[in-house]
């Protein structure tokens, strides 16, 4: 099980670094808008990101 959880959390950081190594401008921009959001607005993304994660774990399964 605990196989499991570290192969996730590595996916996840792979799939997080990619912007930084690929587009570094284009994520520093996208960040700081991030940071500019209220903070209704970034529970909302952080929701969003959440329920695709779920969704795409019922989809994969």
């Amino acid at each position: 099980m605990l196989d499991y959880w570290l192969l996730g959390l590595a996916m996840m950081l792979i799939v997080e670094g990619l912007l930084p190594f690929v587009f570094p401008k284009l994520w520093r921009e996208t960040f700081a808008r991030l940071v500019m959001l209220a903070d209704g607005q970034l529970r909302f993304v952080g929701l969003t990101a959440m329920l695709s994660g779920v969704l795409l774990l019922y989809w994969i399964q």
